[in-house]
């Protein structure tokens, strides 16, 4: 993408942004498409893998690889701590809790000047060239070279996605998302699997959370905002919700739509409701969905 973008009006780092966007929007499909449970709180574990490798690159170690660590083990362990607390809900009630509980990550990050910027976002941290030992990758300067790292994390994570699905396990979330009842008739132990798929589908977040902040060096509280969450629902409902590759199909229209018509004007949402609104009226399974169909 980075050799092509510039002739259809992008640039590198919107390719970049479309790979961190749709592995968010899997990672939500993941809970939501093939789980059948509904989180709208996912941008707060989004946004502590995004903190969490912001503060370490300017406070703990400069090493990007030691960065990204940091940034997904914050956001996975919250996660778990979390869906303990929530895993016995469902439905709206599930969904309310999570909005609730993302909005206090939120607040901390807003409130806590001192240590995340508050409002003014985190700043003074930069990605730094990766040392394989026999070559140096400089993904600090060169947008490309970047871009082609995300690539290989969003490769790998997708990958061990897709092997969870195809496995017993993911076998099981399938029977949960049909018919949880049965499912317990059967002696699935239901909590325990909505638990790690919550766990999983938030690790998957924080990855993304992490090349975001990496990305332009920077983070914010809106980073952890509920209205981040329901943007990677609405991907993932625009691409097709019960696909695998539809939320990737989804990110990169909402992207781009957005990169686009927020370049023109102000009312930019707008036109993205509208947009999605006759998406869902008119091609119910998502745009994969329908070509799939087709």
């Amino acid at each position: 993408m980075p050799y092509w973008m510039g002739y259809v009006g992008g640039y590198t780092d919107l390719a970049t942004r479309v790979l961190v966007m749709g592995l968010a929007a899997m990672s939500v499909n993941f809970l939501l498409g093939f789980t059948g449970v509904l989180s709208f709180g996912h941008a707060a574990y989004f946004g502590l893998g995004a903190y969490g490798a912001g503060l370490a690159l300017k406070y703990l170690v400069p090493s990007t690889p030691a960065a990204m660590l940091v940034g997904i083990l914050v956001g996975t362990a919250a996660a778990a701590l979390v869906g303990l607390l929530i895993v016995k809900l469902r439905g709206i009630y599930f969904a309310m809790v999570t909005i609730a509980i993302g909005q206090i990550f939120y607040f901390i990050a807003f409130r806590w000047h001192s240590v995340t910027g508050g409002d003014d976002g985190l700043t003074g941290f930069t990605r730094q060239p990766i040392d394989l030992g026999f070559t140096r990758i400089d993904i600090m300067t060169h947008d490309k070279a970047y871009y082609y790292l995300v690539l290989v994390v969003f490769a790998v994570a997708v990958g061990a996605m897709a092997l969870l699905l195809r496995s017993p396990f993911g076998r099981t979330l399938l029977a949960i998302r049909e018919n949880e009842r049965r499912a317990r008739f059967l002696g699935i132990p239901v909590d325990r699997h909505i638990w790690i798929a919550f766990v999983i589908s938030c690790f998957f977040v924080s990855i993304a959370g992490t090349l975001y902040a990496l990305l332009s060096n920077f983070t914010d509280p809106r980073s952890l905002h509920w209205t981040l969450s329901g943007n990677f629902v609405i991907m993932a409902v625009l691409g097709g919700m019960r696909s695998f590759w539809g939320p990737l199909v989804g990110a990169a229209i909402f992207v781009v739509l957005q990169d686009y018509v927020s370049s023109h004007t102000q009312n930019w949402m707008f036109f993205i409701g509208i947009f999605f609104v006759c998406i869902v009226l008119f091609f119910p399974r998502g745009v994969l969905g329908f070509l799939r169909r087709k």
